[in-house]
């Protein structure tokens, strides 16, 4: 089954020198993006009530008119537009999928992206297929976006591969557990691309805890500095495990970019129209060499951190309701319904689709081999250590005594 949508990127370009695109980049888009650029730099935080965002579709799927942003999407089609919502459709699947299997002993650990749908598949689809993406590890929807099988992924899960997927065949790097070091590794990757004089960009991904991580702001501090072709795109889902935001930061997040010296901006993260345009603004900055750019898409978890983690501890069941009701694909499939854009056979084939794709995935974990307990002692030295033999061997003697204490019985 293939992974791609209808929705898809613009195509590949070749490195060389950047000045043929940025002479190219005129006109609306060009005025656009220097507009919002100063627009994001004096932006003000919320005053009350609902904050300050970029949005083009509301939680009821109505149209709003935004000058800015408007031309990064005025020539999507409704093909395009379908293919956003099956792309999160079916990114959602797969999630409750994994969720599922987890819970059934499949796979050792889940980070699950519910919710966050929107978010992820807009900002994924507005890559290009030369630009680079370091992801966190709830990134399950870009990587559906740059083409990465959802088996591989969750091979890494249940702990029988080492990421799955060669970062070099999609330009979508494993998925990092140490929470923001990607964003160092993105931001060195974007000044590499600055040299080489390539015209592509980088999107580095990370949560509104990471925010608070050393790494991400010296990320931020050598991006500025160097001009890095960089997007940070963080999906504030409101919750660092069980630490709110508020008690994480006195001002916006997004707002934290105007202490390095660039632009930021805050999206709806559950409206996949808005992501999709901020994204291709903020990446057409870095293309251009404005240097970079923090997107906080303004989002929610909806379910667990991950599958160990228990959200009823720590948060009302009104927020998670009242979030509920600004769920990324019903705001979609209101406004493909009210445009006459898709119709009930195109939703009846995507669920057929959806089903197919749960059968597929249940099917390629459990014909998965059993994780090898060893594989932990592998790859620490190059040529083996005497203590890793000792500490092997002292496994090697716990794991015997279960079987020793079985047969006692």
């Amino acid at each position: 089954m293939t992974v791609e949508s209808t929705a898809a990127r613009k195509p590949r370009r070749s490195a060389g020198t950047k000045s043929a695109a940025s002479a190219s980049t005129t006109g609306t888009k060009s005025a656009a993006s220097r507009s919002v650029g100063a627009a994001a730099k004096k932006s003000p935080g919320a005053t009350g009530g609902e904050p300050e965002l970029v949005q083009l579709l509301t939680p009821e799927g109505k149209r709003v008119k935004d000058a800015t942003y408007d031309p990064y999407v005025a020539d999507i089609t409704p093909e395009e537009l379908r293919g956003l919502y099956r792309d999160m459709v079916l990114s959602r699947r797969f999630d409750a999928e994994a969720t599922s299997l987890q819970r059934q002993g499949e796979l050792g650990l889940w980070a699950s992206m519910l919710g966050q749908e929107a978010a992820q598949i807009g900002s994924g689809r507005a890559t290009r297929d030369d630009d680079y993406v370091f992801p966190t590890y709830r990134e399950h929807g870009v990587a559906w976006c740059r083409g990465v099988d959802p088996t591989n992924l969750l091979g890494m899960f249940r702990g029988v591969n080492n990421g799955g997927w060669d970062p070099n065949s999609n330009n979508f790097h494993l998925y990092t557990i140490v929470i923001g070091s990607q964003t160092l590794h993105a931001t060195g990757y974007a000044m590499g691309i600055a040299k080489d004089g390539a015209d592509s960009a980088v999107i580095a991904y990370f949560g509104d805890g990471a925010s608070s991580q050393g790494d991400v702001l010296e990320a931020f501090n050598f991006g500025a500095v160097y001009n890095a072709p960089v997007v940070f795109f963080c999906q504030n889902n409101q919750w660092a495990i069980s630490e709110p935001t508020e008690r994480q930061m006195r001002v916006p997040l997004y707002q934290r970019a105007q202490g390095f010296g660039f632009p930021g901006v805050r999206v709806d993260g559950n409206d996949v129209l808005a992501s999709l345009a901020v994204t291709r603004w903020a990446l057409e900055r870095a293309r251009n060499g404005e240097g970079p750019t923090l997107v906080e898409a303004y989002t929610y978890r909806m379910g667990a951190h991950t599958t160990s983690d228990d959200p009823t501890k720590y948060r009302a069941d009104e927020e998670r309701e009242a979030w509920e009701a600004k769920d990324p694909i019903l705001r979609l499939r209101a406004y493909l319904e009210a445009a006459n854009h898709a119709d009930e056979g195109f939703f009846a084939e995507l669920e057929a689709e959806s089903e197919a794709l749960g059968k597929r995935v249940r099917e390629a974990v459990r014909a998965m081999p059993d994780p090898d307990s060893f594989a932990i002692f592998e790859n620490v030295y190059a040529d083996g250590h005497a203590l890793v033999d000792e500490e092997r061997a002292q496994f090697a003697a716990y794991q015997a005594s279960f079987t020793d204490a079985g047969e006692g019985k």
